[in-house]
């Protein structure tokens, strides 16, 4: 048995390695395990703890295919398309959120059919975004632990070492997870004290879409961007540019509209 024997894998037995990775997805969905009930009993959602359970496990299935084909297809198709039984090798790492957001959407309206008599889904949209958001943080520091998506070169005090890399670089994966930890905390106040369902989800979009197309110009590129006249955008600025959208929509449309 060797413990962190690399910097990915936290645990290795023989054969078996158990990836840091794993270790992040475990916690955040323990976290939504034990976050989820409390926030349906503080709304009056007559959630019991085998809906909250399917609810976990469609959740789960979301954000792992979700996730996975999202970054085989908005970040290596060319890759993927090559070599097709790497798309399985999900412990070599390469998930995408906003892929991991679309699967966790299906899912979730998937779910809705067992669950509309107690559920609406706006009404589980909005108690979905707290532990979704610190769902991201903890994937967020699964890269700060693996010392990847790391940012560029920066002369200030907090600066970062990157193996193989020249200078000291912004903690990109630092800021990122503080940004997921600061959306959960806004969602929270606003599921508990919002008056219209909806608008909690709809500002989980809208803050996540903006603070994540920010961090993106700190941060190295992985794949190539997307050139508009003479604006360059990141592949993640430009995946995130819906997601604002969506969030901006749903928001303006639960408060002043109630039609969306």
């Amino acid at each position: 048995m060797h413990l962190f024997p690399t910097r990915q894998i936290f645990l290795e037995i023989g054969p078996i390695a158990i990836h840091w990775y794993g270790i992040m997805y475990l916690l955040a969905f323990l976290t939504a395990w034990w976050l989820l009930p409390i926030l349906a009993r503080k709304k009056g959602y007559p959630l019991t703890q085998d809906d909250i359970g399917s609810l976990l496990f469609a959740g789960i299935l979301g954000t792992i295919i979700g996730g996975r084909l999202g970054y085989v297809i908005f970040y290596a198709p060319e890759y993927f398309g090559n070599h097709p039984l790497q798309i399985l090798a999900v412990w070599n790492g390469g998930m995408s959120s906003h892929g991991g957001m679309i699967g966790v959407a299906i899912a979730m309206f998937i779910m809705l059919r067992k669950l509309h008599e107690k559920i609406t889904l706006w009404q589980l949209g909005d108690l979905l975004a707290v532990p979704i958001a610190l769902g991201l943080a903890f994937g967020r520091f699964g890269n700060f632990i693996n010392l990847e998506l790391y940012g560029a070169v920066t002369n200030l005090p907090w600066a970062i070492v990157i193996p193989g890399e020249e200078g000291l670089r912004h903690p990109v994966q630092v800021y990122a997870m503080l940004k997921d930890i600061g959306i959960a905390g806004a969602c929270y106040f606003s599921l508990m004290y919002s008056r219209k369902e909806g608008v909690t989800l709809g500002l989980f979009f809208v803050l996540y879409g903006i603070l994540r197309f920010l961090t993106e110009f700190l941060r190295i590129e992985t794949s190539e961007g997307l050139d508009i006249a003479v604006i360059h955008l990141t592949r993640g600025q430009a995946l995130t540019i819906p997601v604002i959208l969506i969030g901006t929509w749903i928001v303006y449309g639960r408060i002043f509209r109630q039609r969306v």
